[in-house]
C-alpha cells in the first residue's frame, strides 16, 4: 500500500509558542510500506508543554526505527503492538511526571499515534486529539477523553451544551500529568481511497467535521499538494472564526 500525505501546523492567533508537535514516518518492511503519524498536543505553559509532546513524539520515533522493525520480522502481533505502544506510554508518562515535579511545574501532553501496515490501521490515543476516517461519509475513530465527552455518556450534557461548556477543554488524562493513564487502542480494515484525518483540538473547536470533510474527503485528496493546500484553507478558517490554540493536522490517504 502507498500513501499521500500532508501535515500542517500553526501557533495560532494568541499563544506565544506552538505545543503541539506531529511526526510522519514511512518504510519499506517485509509486511510491505508501513506508515507512522503521531499527533501530540502538549500542555503545561511556553516552553513546557512543547517539551511534553516532543519527549512524546520522539519515544515513537525511536520505536518505529528500533523496535518496529522487529515487531514485523518476528510476524506483526495486533497484540504485541498495543503492549508495546503502552509500554512506551507508562515510561513517558512516569519520566514526564518526574521532570515536572522535580522542577515545580506540571506539563503532559495529548497522544495520537497511527499504524498502518498491511491492509490494516491501528491507533492509539490519551487526551483529545482525534482521528477520522473519511470515505463515504466522514467517521470519528476516537472519544474524546474529556470531562464534557463523560458527562454526554451519562446523558447529564448535550453535545450543544458541551460545545458552549467552559469546561470543554478539561482532559481527564494526558501523558506527564495523571498518574494513571489509560491509553485507548482501536483498529480496523483500511481501503484503498479512504483517507486519515488526526487533528489536534485546535484544529476542530470552531470548524465542522463537515466543513473538514468537503475540504479533506476522498474525491478533494487527490495530491499531496492538494492536501497541504486545503489544511491550510481550513487553518486559515479557524483562525478567521478566532480560535485561539494552536492547530495541527496530518492528512493520510491510502492507495
Amino acid at each position: 500500500m502507498n500513501f499521500l500525505t500532508a501535515v500542517h501546523t500553526d501557533i495560532g492567533i494568541k499563544k506565544k509558542t506552538n505545543q503541539d508537535s506531529a511526526l510522519i514516518l514511512e518504510a519499506n518492511t517485509a509486511k510491505g510500506k508501513v506508515l507512522l503519524a503521531v499527533i501530540c498536543d502538549g500542555m503545561g505553559g511556553l516552553a513546557k508543554g512543547e517539551l511534553a509532546s516532543a519527549t512524546v513524539i520522539r519515544a515513537f520515533d525511536e520505536w518505529f526505527k528500533d523496535e518496529l522493525p522487529v515487531i514485523i520480522d518476528q510476524g506483526f502481533d495486533a497484540e504485541i503492538l498495543r503492549r508495546g505502544w503502552e509500554d512506551i506510554i507508562y515510561q513517558v508518562n512516569t519520566r514526564v511526571g518526574k521532570y515536572g515535579r522535580e522542577n515545580g511545574f506540571n506539563m503532559g501532553s495529548t497522544l495520537l499515534a497511527l499504524l498502518i501496515c498491511e491492509d490494516n490501521y491501528y491507533i492509539i490515543y490519551v487526551g483529545d486529539t482525534r482521528a477520522y476516517l473519511f470515505d463515504s461519509i466522514p467517521i470519528q475513530l476516537t472519544k474524546d477523553q474529556t470531562y464534557v465527552q463523560r458527562e454526554i455518556d451519562m446523558g447529564r450534557m448535550t453535545p450543544e451544551e458541551a460545545e458552549k461548556s467552559p469546561k470543554r477543554n478539561m482532559l481527564l488524562q494526558c501523558v506527564g500529568a495523571s498518574d494513571i493513564i489509560d491509553p485507548e487502542f482501536v483498529s480496523g480494515q483500511v481501503k484503498p481511497g479512504q483517507v486519515f484525518i488526526l487533528c489536534s483540538d485546535g484544529f476542530r473547536h470552531v470548524i465542522s467535521d463537515q466543513e473538514i470533510y468537503e475540504r479533506l474527503n476522498p474525491q478533494m485528496a487527490v495530491s499531496e499538494q492538494a492536501m497541504t493546500l486545503n489544511a491550510a484553507y481550513l487553518t486559515d478558517l479557524n483562525k478567521y472564526r478566532q480560535e485561539t490554540d494552536n492547530i495541527t493536522v496530518i492528512a493520510v490517504r491510502a492507495d
